[in-house]
């Protein structure tokens, strides 16, 4: 018994290390940029590729500060502005994607119409439809509208992106979900808002945590709508980060990385701050109990 267990131990060990190092190899290309936020624009370009380096701030603070030769100082750049914008039009646009397509698939799990899965199929064509055949209808009703360049305009309209991918995969965990013991509510004076907000909603918590998630990932990197419906003061992130990419100089990597790094740290913190949530909302329903 306990040769079995030192055996099975050795095997456990042997798939953790191929695991590690699997993943150190998905990992490596986002420590890469990591790495070169921390370089000087010598060492960034530096062939072969420097591994090891004296570290510096200095690009770090070049996204925020860049020096002025008018005005003999360091003047803000609008950068905080675009983090400000990412981070509100993002949250706000997958929150109210999550509300929307939290009532919509209930309505669909619990209450099902006759067509129910033609119904569901169109929601999802919207969300497969490649962005750049709808853009020009789309920014046509912007210019019409009077929507182009404002905070309402693109929140709408990613939150009705978002839509269609909230209730599909909301709407499977409420499948998850036993009707009869809802029904055993109901019969015992409950009313369906007590059914939905203090039965269903707890026990999917998890979902709606990994809904999140993967909608806010969806809409943090979105660039073409972003670059084509948003103005100098609603710009977000990507729409910045590629304005930095021209230059007399050339392309400054240091600099790009620090950009690219900084807005890695929403979306780690987000990942990291519901990660129990998000393991067993991605497991929800496929191990049996």
């Amino acid at each position: 018994m306990a040769v079995k267990r030192r055996e099975i131990g050795k095997a456990g060990w042997g798939w953790t290390a191929i695991a590690a190092v699997i993943s150190f190899i998905y990992f490596f290309p986002v420590l890469w940029i990591i790495l070169t936020a921390f370089k000087t624009r010598t060492d960034a370009l530096a062939i072969p590729p420097k591994i090891f380096f004296t570290p510096t701030f200095d690009n770090f603070i070049s996204v925020f500060y860049r020096a002025s030769i008018t005005a003999g100082a360091s003047q803000e750049t609008a950068f905080p502005l675009y983090f400000f914008n990412s981070i509100f039009i993002a949250g706000t646009s997958v929150m109210l994607a999550l509300i929307v397509g939290t009532l919509a698939a209930y309505a669909f799990s619990r209450y099902p119409l006759k067509g129910n899965d033609t119904y569901l199929f169109i929601i999802l064509t919207t969300r497969m439809m490649p962005p750049i055949v709808v853009i020009i209808p789309i920014f046509l009703m912007f210019r019409i509208s009077g929507l182009a360049g404002t905070y309402w305009g693109i929140i709408l309209l990613y939150t009705a992106f978002n839509i269609p991918f909230s209730v599909w995969l909301v709407k499977s965990f409420f499948d998850e979900l036993n009707p009869e013991i809802e029904d055993a509510a109901r019969m015992d004076g409950a009313k369906e808002r007590q059914v939905f907000f203090g039965m269903c909603i707890p026990q999917i918590l998890a979902g709606l945590a990994a809904t999140f998630v993967f909608g806010l990932i969806l809409t943090w990197n979105e660039f073409l709508f972003a670059l084509l419906l948003t103005g100098v003061d609603t710009r977000t992130v990507p729409v910045a980060m590629a304005r930095t990419l021209g230059g007399e100089v050339g392309v400054d990597y240091g600099l790009l990385a620090a950009i690219v790094t900084l807005f890695l740290i929403p979306i780690f913190f987000v990942t990291f701050l519901l990660q129990n949530q998000l393991l067993r909302g991605v497991t929800f329903g496929t191990v049996k109990k």
